[in-house]
C-alpha cells in the first residue's frame, strides 16, 4: 500500500507520493492500481507526445526549407545525465539560466562589484528582475568606456496602476532617472537612465510602493494584458480578473528576487494585483498535478523548472469585439465569455502569434495567432498550464530566434499542436471544444471620456509614442497629488486617469489645461492618434535606427503627402514604427509600417494590415531611405484614392489589390504611363 497527500501543497512543491505506513490525516491510500493507471497514463502522453512530433519531423525531412536545429528541455536533461552538455547545440542564453541557480549567480555578485555594467551572462538574467542593461548612443566617444546605464520595467497586470505607485515612479524618474517615464505596448512602465549603483534603492522603492518588477521579462510569461478600459461591465471585469490570476499562475517562484534586492527578506508590502486575487487558489492551481506532465518534479519552480521558458511568452485577455489589446499578437490570447450572472463560462483561446523577426532570415517572420478552440471556465487554467508545458518542453532551446511558441505552433500546424497541447490536459483534452463565434473585431483607443458604468468615468489622454516628460510629466503629477486617481496604462502607450466623479471632470481638464495638455481627443491628428512608435535610439540595443524621435515628423510628412494628393485631412490609417525588426509596436499588423533595417533612418515599409488588427501586413519594399518614403508612398496613395472601394480603408484596400498591382502601378505612375484597371 502507498499514500499521496492531498493536502493544500505549498508554493513550488509537488504533489506526490507520501511513504508508506499508516494514513496520517490528509493522507489517503493510493492503491497499486491506482498507482499503475496513473503511471500508465504518464507513458501515454509521453508516447502520444513523441509520436506528434516523430510525424512532423518525418513529413518535414521530404520538403525543402531552411533547416533549423531543434533543441528541446528533453534534449538538455539527457545531456546533463549523460555528461554531453558541452556537445550539445544550445543558445547563449540557455547554459547562463541552467547555472543560475534558479535566477541568483552570478548576477548577485556583479551587482556588489564596482563596474557601471554586467556581463553577458547577466543581461539574460537581469531581464527576468525587470531590468536591461542600455546605453546612450548619443553620448558614445570613441575610445571611451559607453555610458552604461539600466531600464526598468514593471510588471502591471491589466496595465493598473494605483496612485501611490505613479508618485513613486515620477520620484524615481526624476531623483535618479532621465526625468521620463514611459509608457509601453504592454500596458506597462519603464524608466530609463538609471545608474547600476543606483538599480537596489530604486527597485526596493518601486517595492515599498507594491509594484513589481520579477517576471516583467525574461524567458517567463511577462506581463498579462486585458482591455484598459474600467468598465463594471460583467466581461471586463472577468477580463481583467483573468489577467490578474495568469499574472500569478505563471509568476516566477524562486525567490532569487528577495536575496538580490531585498537583502533575502520577502517585501513587506503585498503586489497590489494580489489584493484582488486568493492567492491560496492560484497557489493550488499552480501546483496542481494531472499527473500528464504539466507540474515537473521541481520543488522551486513547478511550471517553469531551471531552464524556464525558451524564449518570452506573452499572454492577452479580452472580451469579444474589444480588439483594444491586439489579440492575435500574443503566445496564448483569451477571448472571455461570461452567463447571464455574470460569471465567467469559458474562454475561447488562440496560440502562436508574434511579432519578431530578423531581416533577411526567412526562417523567422511574424504570424498570427491560431483559434485553438474554447474550453469551460472549469478547464480554463488546465488548458493555460497545458500550452505553456508543450513550449516549455518543445520550444527550441537551439536558436534562440526560433525560440517563440509560434514557430513550434509553425512546425507542428495548429492540429498537431492542439493535440500536444491536449495530451497535457485532464482527460486527455476532453473539454476542449471548437471555437465559439464572436463578434467583428474592433480596435478601441479610448481616448476621452467614457462612463464607467457605475456612475465615474473615465479619462483617456494621449501620450505621444507613450513618452511622459515636460509639461504633460509635471501634469500627472499635479493630477495625482490632487485627485488621487488611479491610472490605467493601454496598449497603445497611453493613460487612462479612472474613478473620476462627473462632479471632477471640469477640474480634471481644467488642471491639464493649465499645463497646456490637449483634452479633447477630437483636436489630435487622426494620423497621429492611431500611431506608435517604439522607444528605439539611443537607448535600446537592438535599435539599428530611429523610431520614437522621428515619428511626429514622418506623420506630418505622410499627412502633407495625402493632402498633395487630394485625400481627406481627415483620412486615417494604423501607422507604426520600430527601430528594429524585433516588432514591439506591432508593426507588421499595421495598415503602414515602418521597420528599421538600416541606419540613418532606412526602413522596410509593410502594407495590408487591417483597421481592426486582424490581418497581418506583407513587406513593400525592404529597404526605403528617408529621402525616398514620399517617393514610395505617393503613387500608393494615388491608387488608393483612386481606385478604392467605398469606405475601404488603406489597410483592406492594399491586402485586396496585392503587392504586385501595387508595384505595377508605381512604375506606370513614375513613367507617366496610364494606369490600368484594378483586376
Amino acid at each position: 500500500m502507498m499514500f499521496v497527500t492531498y493536502a493544500k501543497p505549498l508554493v513550488g512543491a509537488r504533489r506526490g507520493l507520501a511513504p508508506t505506513g499508516s494514513a496520517a490525516p490528509g493522507v489517503y491510500p493510493l492503491t497499486e492500481v491506482l498507482l499503475r493507471d496513473r503511471l500508465r497514463r504518464q507513458r501515454q502522453c509521453r508516447t502520444a507526445r513523441r509520436n506528434i512530433i516523430a510525424n512532423l519531423s518525418s513529413e518535414q525531412s521530404r520538403k525543402k526549407h531552411t533547416v533549423v536545429p531543434i533543441t528541446t528541455r528533453k534534449h538538455i536533461e539527457e545531456a546533463i545525465r549523460d555528461g554531453t552538455l558541452d556537445q550539445l547545440k544550445l543558445n547563449p542564453y540557455e547554459l547562463p539560466k541552467l547555472n543560475s541557480d534558479y535566477l541568483r549567480h552570478p548576477l548577485m555578485e556583479e551587482l556588489g562589484n564596482d563596474q557601471i555594467f554586467i556581463s553577458d551572462d547577466c543581461i539574460g538574467l537581469i531581464k527576468f528582475h525587470g531590468g536591461y542593461l542600455q546605453d546612450n548612443r548619443d553620448q558614445r566617444v570613441r575610445g571611451e568606456l559607453k555610458k552604461y546605464q539600466f531600464m526598468l520595467r514593471l510588471k502591471m497586470p491589466a496595465g493598473e496602476c494605483p496612485p501611490s505607485l505613479y508618485t513613486t515612479l515620477d520620484d524615481i524618474s526624476e531623483t535618479y532617472g532621465n526625468k521620463t517615464l514611459r509608457l509601453t505596448t504592454r500596458s506597462s512602465f519603464q524608466i530609463h537612465g538609471i545608474h547600476k549603483s543606483n538599480l537596489k534603492t530604486v527597485v526596493q522603492s518601486i517595492v515599498r510602493a507594491g509594484g513589481g518588477l520579477y517576471g516583467a521579462s525574461g524567458d517567463c510569461s511577462r506581463n498579462v494584458i486585458a482591455p484598459p478600459a474600467p468598465f463594471v461591465d460583467a466581461a471586463y471585469a472577468q477580463a481583467r480578473h483573468v489577467a490578474r490570476m495568469v499574472a500569478e499562475l505563471f509568476a516566477i517562484q524562486s525567490h532569487a528576487f528577495a536575496d538580490l534586492w531585498l537583502d533575502g527578506e520577502l517585501a513587506a508590502s503585498i503586489e497590489y494585483w494580489k489584493k484582488e486575487l486568493d492567492m491560496d487558489e492560484v497557489r493550488r492551481l499552480m501546483t496542481e498535478d494531472n499527473g500528464r506532465g504539466q507540474v515537473l518534479q521541481d520543488s522551486v519552480e513547478p511550471l517553469y523548472g531551471k531552464l524556464y521558458l525558451p524564449r518570452k511568452f506573452k499572454v492577452g485577455v479580452t472580451v469579444p469585439g474589444d480588439n483594444s489589446i491586439d489579440i492575435y499578437t500574443h503566445d496564448i490570447g483569451i477571448v472571455v465569455f461570461c452567463d447571464a450572472q455574470g460569471q465567467l463560462e469559458g474562454a475561447n483561446i488562440l496560440v502562436g502569434g508574434g511579432m519578431g523577426r530578423t531581416h533577411n532570415k526567412e526562417e523567422t517572420f511574424a504570424r498570427a495567432a491560431d483559434p485553438l478552440g474554447y474550453v469551460p471556465a472549469a478547464a480554463l487554467y488546465d488548458t493555460l498550464k497545458a500550452i505553456l508545458a508543450a513550449q516549455r518542453d518543445h520550444g527550441n532551446r537551439a536558436v534562440r530566434t526560433n525560440a517563440r511558441m509560434k514557430y513550434l505552433v509553425h512546425r507542428l500546424g495548429i492540429d498537431r499542436f492542439r493535440e500536444l497541447v491536449k495530451s497535457y490536459m485532464v482527460g486527455g483534452g476532453s473539454a476542449l471544444e471548437s471555437i465559439r463565434s464572436m463578434p467583428p473585431w474592433t480596435f478601441q483607443d479610448y481616448l476621452g471620456w467614457r462612463e464607467q458604468g457605475d456612475g465615474r468615468w473615465f479619462f483617456g489622454l494621449y501620450v505621444q509614442n507613450g513618452r511622459i516628460k515636460d509639461e504633460l510629466k509635471k501634469a500627472l503629477r499635479a493630477l495625482t497629488d490632487r485627485f488621487n486617481f488611479p491610472l490605467v496604462c493601454t496598449p497603445q502607450q497611453n493613460l487612462l486617469i479612472t474613478q473620476v466623479p462627473a462632479t471632477a471632470r471640469p477640474d480634471v481638464e481644467t488642471l491639464l489645461a493649465s499645463f497646456g495638455v490637449e483634452t479633447a481627443a477630437s483636436a489630435l491628428d487622426p494620423l497621429m492618434r492611431d500611431a506608435m512608435a517604439c522607444p528605439a535610439l539611443p537607448l535600446c540595443p537592438p535599435a539599428i535606427t530611429e523610431a520614437e524621435r522621428v515619428m511626429p515628423r514622418y506623420v506630418q510628412r505622410v499627412r502633407e503627402l495625402l493632402s498633395k494628393v487630394g485625400i481627406s485631412p481627415h483620412a486615417s490609417f494604423v501607422m507604426r514604427m520600430t527601430g528594429c525588426p524585433n516588432g514591439c509596436t506591432r508593426p507588421y499588423m499595421a495598415e503602414l509600417g515602418f521597420v528599421g533595417s538600416g541606419p540613418n533612418c532606412t526602413y522596410q515599409v509593410w502594407l495590408g494590415g487591417s483597421p481592426m488588427q486582424t490581418r497581418l501586413a506583407w513587406p513593400y519594399i525592404d529597404r526605403v531611405t528617408d529621402d525616398q518614403v514620399e517617393r514610395v508612398l505617393e503613387p500608393v496613395f494615388v491608387f488608393w484614392k483612386s481606385a478604392r472601394e467605398p469606405d475601404e480603408s488603406f489597410g483592406d484596400f492594399c491586402d485586396r489589390v496585392g503587392k504586385a498591382q501595387l508595384e505595377a502601378y508605381a512604375q506606370r505612375y513614375w513613367d507617366g504611363v496610364p494606369a490600368a484597371p484594378v483586376s
